[in-house]
């Protein structure tokens, strides 16, 4: 991610939907160091924040749907969640949660773009997103993953006002020039039964410790590590409840 402050439009927070929150949680605080906090307000639902020394970086929720698979979700920042809800509609995508109130920190809506990546929104009210983007054991890249690229390349746009740079095989997103993310499209190596989706990357400060220490906690490799040609190394996880994220080498972004 070029981006390492919060803008406008662009990816703010990521939270995680997990079928056993205090593995996943063990899992993450001892992967990256995070500090985890629960709140315990029983409205919260057992809503627990991810936290470095500068402040929040993620969050993780129990599921309450059952046959939901655990995943991670990309939110981004929006100035006005019940009109960007309506520019989804009017672009081909659907809202599955209507925007709502989250206490005083914000306002919440959830959505899927055409071909059902979901996605959510956030309207910062007392609490605007992740305190560090883009540094070693937070929020960098945020990657879709679509069968129909082509009715992905106009909604984004259209909804956020993004920049779309479409390579051969990759597309990269912008705001005010600076990319933060991309799109790849899902071939045949993909099983039918996986869905469209984003999946975030974690910048770090090795990507091979970091893959080891994960297999040896039990996650799945499910790509690399690797070079990325002009690019970052990277590689993709799955956790042992099933979420997939990535992981790149931090300042090496583009």
């Amino acid at each position: 991610m070029q981006n390492d402050e919060l803008v406008t439009n662009g990816p703010c927070w990521v939270e995680l939907a997990t079928t056993d929150a205090a593995a996943a949680t063990a899992f993450y605080t001892g992967l990256f160091g995070w500090q985890a906090a629960a709140d315990q307000r029983p409205e919260a639902g057992g809503y627990t924040m991810l936290t470095q020394v500068q402040g929040p970086v993620a969050a993780l929720v129990p599921q309450h749907r059952e046959g939901q698979p655990p995943a991670w979700t990309v939110s981004f920042l929006v100035e006005n969640a019940d009109a960007t809800a309506a520019r989804i509609t009017e672009a081909g995508g659907k809202v599955l949660v209507q925007p709502m109130d989250v206490f005083a920190l914000g306002r919440f809506a959830v959505a899927a773009d055409p071909s059902g990546a979901v996605f959510a929104l956030w309207q910062a009210g007392e609490f605007g997103g992740s305190a560090v983007l883009s540094k070693p054991n937070s929020l960098g890249w945020v990657e879709l993953h679509t069968r129909d690229v082509a009715a992905c390349t106009v909604f984004y746009p259209e909804v956020f006002g993004w920049s779309c740079s479409p390579g051969e095989h990759y597309t990269q997103w912008g705001l005010a020039g600076r990319d933060f993310g991309g799109m790849a499209r899902m071939d045949d190596s993909y099983p039918a039964e996986v869905p469209a989706h984003w999946l975030p990357y974690f910048a770090v400060a090795d990507v091979d410790a970091i893959v080891n220490k994960a297999s040896g906690h039990g996650a799945e490799r499910v790509m690399g590590p690797t070079d990325v040609p002009d690019g970052p190394r990277i590689a993709v996880l799955r956790d042992r409840q099933g979420a997939a994220f990535g992981v790149y080498l931090a300042g090496t972004e583009g």
